[in-house]
């Protein structure tokens, strides 16, 4: 029920407002949104005691393809040109029940680790936004495009699009948006036809881009010299709506350029190196130059796990090792990266931090766990992203809803699983 009243009282609470602020009190929610933060207690119909409890904004996965779940332990330890054959392979096979089915255990698993929204990016986007509606997570769900030759869509891969955001832009916690796979299956043609479907309809577009070496190379030799970034930049593409997914193999160049134009970019630490890809994202030119960082699992096929806390320890760990120096990241940039970057990146100014009015997308973490026991508020940040787990994660709410209650999933069912169909 989206009018859901409930109080957080006693909280500790990680507000990432503009101030970074930390405070002691109770937080009020009302028609899905936080309506009060202070020391008294509304009358609700729901009360959370998060006495020993800390209260942060929900951690925002900002690239995802999450219907490939079940892939999770089918491609370990292979060379990346294998790794795409067998998923290129897979996905022109799957069934509608086993996207489903797949959607649905890896939002479960997301909510089941803090991550209250995510961004996709996969064919089929109807089907996971079921997926979405069910689990009670909030869906991000950018319909991949590619050139027509190059796709096992039925139809044209834009046109789909265009449909999907059409029919999805009134579902509830589902927002509908465009992608594009890559530069390497996808022509000037469908990249600025996917540019003005997302002005058009006023969304984000997602994609990948300079994720490995082999497709920077290949990119350089059939236009003469140049490299993706810089390409799509000269044809106009590159604007604020772009999500751009991983970003390793840029030059000091494409990071400026990225940054002048507001680009978002997804880091996906975990899974570039799971796949050896080799290089690590140039975070603190592209950071510099005003691109808006954000985190990104990618699926399960490529990191085994949909786990904010492993994307923010990895993450920072990686780049404080690649740059020889532990204070090139700090623990409240990567925290920042997991919500208000993300939000900012998703373009949804009502998420991201807790602040009266935004939209109430809460995860509770639980300080007695051995993991974070004993930190004190100053501690609290480091914590969060150094030491943490999801097993500290005891409640979350979604649009002014519980999904998750005293460390239970509310709508989660194992035994729904038992022998269903997922490829």
């Amino acid at each position: 029920m989206k009018d859901q009243q409930i109080l957080i009282k006693n909280a500790t609470i990680v507000t990432q407002n503009e101030r970074r602020e930390i405070i002691k009190g109770n937080i009020a929610i009302k028609k899905g949104r936080i309506d009060y933060i202070g020391n008294e207690e509304p009358d609700t119909e729901a009360t959370i005691d998060a006495t020993n409890k800390i209260v942060i904004p929900g951690f925002i996965n900002t690239h995802c393809h999450v219907a490939m779940t079940h892939m999770r332990g089918k491609l370990d330890d292979i060379k990346l040109s294998e790794f795409l054959e067998r998923t290129f392979k897979m996905d022109a096979e799957r069934s509608k029940e086993g996207l489903y089915n797949s959607s649905l255990l890896g939002a479960f698993e997301m909510i089941n680790s803090g991550i209250t929204s995510f961004l996709d990016l996969y064919y089929s986007e109807d089907v996971i936004a079921k997926a979405v509606q069910e689990s009670g997570i909030r869906g991000f769900l950018a319909w991949n495009t590619l050139d027509s030759d190059k796709t096992t869509q039925k139809g044209d891969p834009l046109s789909n699009a265009e449909h999907f955001i059409k029919s999805m832009k009134d579902m509830d916690r589902v927002h509908p948006s465009i992608g594009v796979q890559g530069v390497y299956v996808a022509s000037d043609e469908v990249y600025l036809k996917a540019k003005d479907i997302s002005e058009r309809y006023n969304t984000i577009i997602h994609g990948h881009l300079s994720e490995t070496r082999e497709e920077v190379y290949n990119f350089t030799k059939t236009h003469n010299g140049e490299r993706p970034a810089e390409h799509l930049d000269k044809i106009g593409f590159l604007n604020d709506r772009f999500i751009a997914a991983h970003c390793v193999w840029l030059t000091l160049r494409e990071a400026k350029e990225l940054g002048k134009n507001k680009v978002g970019v997804s880091w996906n630490s975990i899974s570039n190196e799971f796949l050896g890809t080799g290089g690590i994202p140039p975070i603190p030119e592209l950071r510099d130059n005003g691109a808006i960082i954000s985190l990104g699992t990618d699926s399960s096929a490529s990191n085994n796990a949909l786990d904010p806390f492993q994307a923010m320890k990895f993450s920072a760990l990686s780049l404080k090792n690649d740059r020889w120096d532990p204070s090139v990241v700090k623990a409240q940039d990567v925290l920042d990266m997991v919500n208000i970057n993300a939000a900012k990146s998703l373009r949804m100014p009502d998420l991201g931090s807790i602040e009266v009015g935004k939209l109430a997308d809460l995860v509770l973490l639980d300080r007695h766990n051995p993991k974070i026991f004993g930190l004190s508020d100053s501690e609290i940040i480091s914590g969060i992203v150094y030491s943490a787990d999801s097993s500290c994660v005891s409640d979350v709410i979604v649009d002014g809803k519980i999904i998750k209650n005293d460390f239970r999933l509310l709508n989660f069912d194992p035994e729904y699983f038992m022998g269903k169909e997922f490829v």
